[in-house]
């Protein structure tokens, strides 16, 4: 065998497994997106959720601007007995005395060294364990908690005794420009239509933030302090590990206003997007182990899940090794792995239809897809900074100058 039919012949096998890789990725993200399109069952549950006793946490750091609608709306969902707590972390504005006036029991946490939701919120699980609830809420400052969201969440966790996670989506100004319309739908296709597709197949679904309800015994099972910049990924995946895989709610809903400012808003892109591969790269070996150890087929599932990468990501994979197999192909003549991308590229650019014609038009019209392009290419510099300078502390996002009930 020559050195030129040697490097041929690894050229093959190299393509062939990227694009089986490939395939794998595109017909897992189909198979969500057409799954999604069923209807899931709400688990039935008679008790009476007013006699629970419930604790909402709010950590919140520095969120003067927009704590005092966030906390108003989740008291009027809460009854008397039920508990509404903020944890004012690191501040050093008028957050904790905003809260109190409106009737929430404010707890102060100042270590500089230790910062992160993580940390604050087992801050707050630990101030609760003298006289523990039966089922603990966390909700971030600064999103919208809709009308009966907490009762639906409460329900949820008593019937299946698990961790329970709400709707969480990102809303838009009526003047967002198009690059803002794609994030949304982006944002839609991850936190809703992935996450119906899941649990319509039975499988645990990740924890995206806020809006998410938890039995006491099993919150306590894992350790939340830590500063990972997606706590709440890690969170749902140390879970699930655990044996709580996190259910998803649909029906209740929980918002929040996309970032105004350019920088604010790829402050959040940069940390949301590197917690994401960063989790993936630790937490892809630890399901499959544990898929094996405890022989779980939806610890395996959960994995390929996760392997998932951004949306924007994998339409430039995708890209990349449409070019790659296609010139391959002319110059060697062999067509395999060009073939295998035709595969993948069905199963990618249909459910990335199905996603948009079922979940997306109101986000994102159709004249504005001609913007995608674009998209994907502001996101490149933020993956190639993965490469080179991965974010690893948390950052906090900046808000508006403007209060969220003036959306």
């Amino acid at each position: 065998m020559t050195i030129n039919q040697f490097l041929v012949l690894c050229g093959n096998a190299f393509l062939i497994v990227g694009e089986l890789g490939l395939l794998f990725l595109s017909l897992t993200l189909f198979i969500e997106c057409i799954a999604a399109l069923f209807k899931v069952a709400p688990p039935i549950n008679s008790h009476n959720w007013q006699n629970i006793k419930v604790a909402v946490l709010v950590p919140a750091h520095n969120e003067e601007v927009v704590i005092q609608t966030t906390l108003l709306k989740i008291k009027s969902q809460l009854q008397n007995q039920h508990q509404l707590i903020v944890i004012a972390d690191n501040c050093s504005d008028g957050t904790a005395e905003i809260a109190r006036a409106v009737g929430a029991t404010v707890i102060e946490r100042d270590d500089p060294l230790q910062r992160g939701k993580g940390y604050a919120l087992d801050y707050g699980l630990r101030f609760l364990e003298s006289s523990p609830p039966e089922v603990v809420v966390f909700v971030d400052a600064d999103c919208t908690v809709e009308t009966g969201a907490i009762e639906k969440l409460i329900k949820y966790a008593i019937a299946t005794n698990r961790p329970v996670q709400a709707t969480y989506l990102i809303t838009k100004e009526s003047s967002s420009s198009p690059k803002e319309s794609v994030s949304v739908f982006a944002f839609k296709v991850k936190n809703l239509v992935r996450l119906l597709g899941l649990a319509r197949l039975g499988i645990p679904c990740l924890l995206t933030g806020t809006g998410m309800a938890f039995p006491w015994s099993v919150i306590r099972a894992v350790d939340l302090a830590s500063g990972y910049i997606v706590e709440d990924m890690k969170l749902g995946l140390d879970l699930t590990i655990a044996g709580y895989g996190p259910v998803f709610c649909p029906e209740a809903n929980v918002t929040a206003l996309l970032p105004q400012q350019a920088q604010a808003s790829k402050s959040q892109r940069t940390r949301w997007e590197h917690g994401h591969l960063k989790t993936l790269i630790n937490y892809v070996p630890q399901l499959i182990k544990a898929s094996v150890q405890q022989k779980k087929l939806d610890l395996l599932i959960s994995a390929l899940d996760l392997c998932i990468p951004p949306l924007s990501l994998l339409i430039i994979i995708w890209l990349i090794f449409m070019v790659i197999t296609a010139l391959w192909g002319i110059i060697t003549a062999f067509w395999i792995p060009a073939t295998l991308s035709m595969i993948a590229s069905f199963f990618l650019l249909t459910a990335i239809f199905v996603a948009w014609y079922n979940f997306g038009r109101t986000d994102l019209p159709l004249r504005q897809l001609l913007v995608i392009p674009f998209y994907i290419l502001w996101k490149i510099p933020l993956y190639f900074q993965f490469l080179v300078r991965p974010q690893s502390l948390w950052v906090r996002t900046e808000r508006d100058s403007v209060n969220v009930s003036e959306h």
